[in-house]
């Protein structure tokens, strides 16, 4: 099992499908990586049949040309706490887990909102009724 920027590819799979299994890699940027290597990594090989030299061209690669995993994750969330910092509109959506991108919430924003939180009818409970009291009368 290969490991390239701290993730460990499916052994089973081609090249250029596992180098999916990193965030931020999807099929166009796969390619872009092999044909980067010029050929020394073929797009149809198996992880399982990849030599140490050939692991390590991918991570000197990713390394520095690519923004990969951690590094990536960090990038988004600077990104989010600068809108944060700068009190702007979606900043404060992303702060309240609402929709950023203008969609409506009156109804679905489920993915965001979560699940519903059905709200009672609001009717308290009436107290018992206490008798009136009898006037007290001293004539």
């Amino acid at each position: 099992m290969a490991r390239v920027a701290g993730v460990d590819l499916p052994k089973n799979k081609r090249i250029e499908i596992a180098l999916r299994y990193l965030n931020g890699v999807g099929p166009a940027v796969s390619r872009e990586i092999l044909e980067k290597l010029n050929g020394a990594i073929s797009p149809d090989v198996r992880v399982k049949d990849l030599s140490e030299s050939q692991v390590g061209l991918l991570n000197s690669l990713l390394a520095k040309e690519y923004k990969v995993e951690g590094e990536l994750r960090r990038a988004f969330q600077a990104d989010i706490q600068r809108l944060y910092d700068i009190n702007c509109f979606r900043g404060f959506r992303h702060r309240r887990n609402l929709p950023v991108r203008g969609q409506r919430t009156r109804t679905n924003a489920r993915t965001r909102r979560g699940r519903r939180k059905t709200i009672g009818s609001g009717a308290r409970p009436v107290a018992q009724a206490k008798p009136a009291a009898k006037p007290q009368g001293g004539a």
